[in-house]
């Protein structure tokens, strides 16, 4: 056992038996490499990484890789998603030198923890142009022997010029209709008219441009947008990206039709998408938007909920294959065979056909992953649904992936968004419970007195890393769509203690925002980014959870925090739409609102209800919704709302105007469709 045995990350565990001495980060291991006058070997990765796993059992689980290692380096492992910081200061040096990152990241450092050498996956033996791990290890260690200056003087440049990346956007100006025009036909000319989504393969599922398309098509009517959004929600519904029988994304697929997928789940992901498809579902009606959104709003509940009530953070990839041998994709794929194993032969082929189950397969070794195909006809929906639940029974005695059990907060705030809006949309209060118990283990566990974040927890215990501008920001986000949906004011009041450490402690001159905080430990260079990765830029998604609470409370200095915050998706979105489409989404909110809805009544009323429910309904981006009873203090949208004739009555106002009240729903309906 190394030191990692000592950790609470799944990801550092899984190397804790290495025969490589590991050091988690820390100032320990760079005052050995000082004292041992070595470099540091970083390696950065996460538990549901596929390259990773090959790595470690290539290299970093044998001995004679090990013992170069130990000799000559201090070896330092990071889990990406506890140290987000560190990943995104490395990562920005790999992408600069080599013009592409990825995970596993191999780094080596100088024992100040200036980067000079950069690489990701490094096979055993030299294949596909890329040089062994081995002679990696000795031409570093080589260069730091015997050209000791030359390598300072590379880690000095690679720092300054890192230096020199802040970034000053923000305070000059909000985006307005030009930009968002532009973004849209950006996003159009980009757009994959045969197979939905943008660019070609891999190709990731695009949430963040996609919720920005069906906020602008709900506040500008377009159609255009709307059919983007609906066609690659359908062509991902179809495709082998998404479980057909157990519901939920797969983090990408590995071609432009979205058939194969990189089979590892990934929590934002699923939150991300069921968001989007209820929101589709919202705009359109659609059965198959409903179905995907409850479907994986069932899965993140069913294979990724904690005991404690939080979610983990993922599912691997790799299983066993049942001959001891861990394979990518193993507990999803299916051949003809295996069909007919568990079918019959009539199911069987049905079933083929059904799923694009062929001979030759979709994926390897003849295996197929499980698709809808546009051509495979309609089908008797109650035998359909009886080979679901047969094949679905029958994979759940393969080996499961592993499960990376650690609670992030940040996925958790997406998480809780996502099912408190499909909990309330589709009449599923169970799902708003789920919601609401991840929100109280966010309280209990993640946030201390002084309302600072702690970013992960595991079994029940808080990790030692900070809370970054994402897990503020998403946190923020799901309190507010919580308290929107249940309508308990607490979770107004902790999104707003959250968003006041946003102000306080990530906020520069100018109004853009830092990744980390500004007591946050100092690395190379500190982190900002107001692009989207897999999740929504911590920059973009504060600016919207600003606004949502500007809307809520009236607080000038929150909204206008979010506006300059805004003024790099002025800069950013007519050029780069695809990376920045969270940030386009929460200007979407800020061009249409203030819309602030007040629903007063007695909860058990149906009146109330029905007000409610076309509130919920109305998917307008800038709307804000309080509801209780009459001269309630849950919400100060609440106050001085009276009902109207004894019935529940609903208050609409609009950029700092107000409507006639109304107890009509239909009339309600009408008012929050006005563009």
């Amino acid at each position: 056992m190394n030191r990692l045995a000592g950790t609470t990350s799944p990801y550092l565990l899984q190397h804790a038996d290495n025969p490589v001495d590991w050091w988690p980060w820390g100032p320990e291991a760079f005052e050995e490499a000082k004292r041992r006058d070595v470099p540091v070997l970083l390696s950065v990765g996460y538990s549901a990484c596929h390259w990773c796993h090959v790595m470690a059992h290539e290299s970093f689980e044998d001995e004679v890789t090990a013992a170069l290692i130990n000799e000559r380096f201090v070896a330092v492992k990071v889990d990406r998603e506890e140290r987000p910081d560190v990943d995104a200061v490395y990562m920005e040096a790999v992408q600069a030198a080599t013009g592409q990152g990825g995970w596993p990241m191999t780094v080596f450092l100088t024992p100040d923890a200036e980067p000079f050498y950069f690489g990701t996956y490094f096979p055993p033996e030299p294949r596909h142009g890329m040089p062994s791990f081995s002679d990696v290890l000795d031409g570093v260690s080589h260069a730091w022997t015997e050209r000791r200056d030359e390598v300072g003087e590379v880690a000095g440049k690679i720092v300054k010029d890192l230096s020199a990346r802040s970034l000053a956007f923000g305070g000059d100006g909000v985006p307005g209709e030009e930009e968002l025009a532009q973004a849209l036909l950006g996003l159009t000319r980009e757009y994959d008219t045969t197979a939905g989504g943008f660019g070609g393969a891999p190709k990731f599922p695009p949430s963040m441009a996609l919720e920005f398309l069906l906020r602008h098509h709900a506040r500008t009517g377009s159609e255009g947008a709307l059919q983007m959004a609906a066609d690659t929600c359908e062509a991902m519904a179809r495709g082998g990206i998404y479980d057909q029988l157990g519901g939920g994304f797969a983090r990408y697929a590995v071609d432009r039709e979205w058939v194969v997928p990189h089979f590892e789940k990934m929590l934002y992901d699923n939150a991300l998408l069921c968001r989007v498809y209820t929101h589709l579902w919202r705009a359109t009606g659609s059965g198959l938007a409903r179905r995907v959104a409850l479907e994986t709003a069932d899965f993140m509940v069913r294979e990724l909920r904690t005991p404690e009530g939080g979610f983990a953070s993922a599912l691997d990839a790799d299983s066993d294959d049942g001959t001891g041998r861990h394979v990518e994709g193993a507990y999803y794929v299916w051949t003809p065979a295996q069909l007919a194993a568990v079918l019959g032969e009539e199911d069987a082929g049905d079933a083929a056909r059904y799923f694009g189950v062929t001979e030759d397969g979709t994926f390897e070794h003849g295996s197929s992953v499980l698709q809808l195909p546009q051509d495979a006809g309609v089908s008797d929906a109650e035998r359909i649904a009886s080979v679901r639940a047969r094949l679905l029974a029958a994979r759940e005695q393969r080996p499961r992936p592993g499960r990376d059990d650690k609670v992030v907060a940040a996925w958790n705030g997406l998480a809780v968004a996502a099912l408190a809006e499909a909990g309330a949309l589709f009449d599923r209060p169970d799902l708003v419970e789920r919601a609401t118990e991840a929100a109280d283990l966010l309280v209990r566990l993640h946030l201390d007195e002084g309302a600072r974040l702690t970013r992960t927890s595991k079994d029940g215990h808080a990790g030692g890393n900070a809370g970054v501008l994402e897990d503020y920001a998403d946190v923020a986000e799901g309190f507010l769509a919580l308290a929107s949906v249940t309508g308990e004011g607490v979770w107004l009041e902790f999104a707003g203690f959250l968003l006041d450490v946003v102000l306080d402690q990530f906020t520069a001159e100018g109004g853009a925002l830092y990744d980390t905080a500004h007591d946050a430990e100092r690395l190379i260079r500190r982190p900002q980014d107001p692009t989207d990765n897999a999740t929504p830029s911590g920059w973009t998604a504060a600016a919207g959870a600003l606004l949502t609470y500007a809307a809520h409370t009236g607080s000038e200095a929150h909204r206008t925090a979010a506006e300059r915050a805004l003024g790099v998706v002025r800069a950013l979105g007519p050029r780069a739409p695809r990376f920045i489409g969270w940030g386009l989404a929460v200007a979407e909110a800020l061009l249409d609102g203030p819309r602030e809805i007040a629903v007063v009544g007695a909860p058990d009323d149906e009146a109330f209800r029905a007000l409610r429910r076309t509130a919920l309904r109305a998917g307008t981006p800038g709307a804000v919704l309080a509801t209780g009873l009459p001269g309630g203090e849950e919400f100060p949208l609440l106050r001085d709302r009276p009902l109207i004739d004894g019935r529940a009555t609903a208050y609409v106002c609009r950029h700092f105007v107000c409507d006639a009240p109304t107890t009509d729903p239909e009339e309600l309906s009408r008012k929050l469709a006005a563009h």
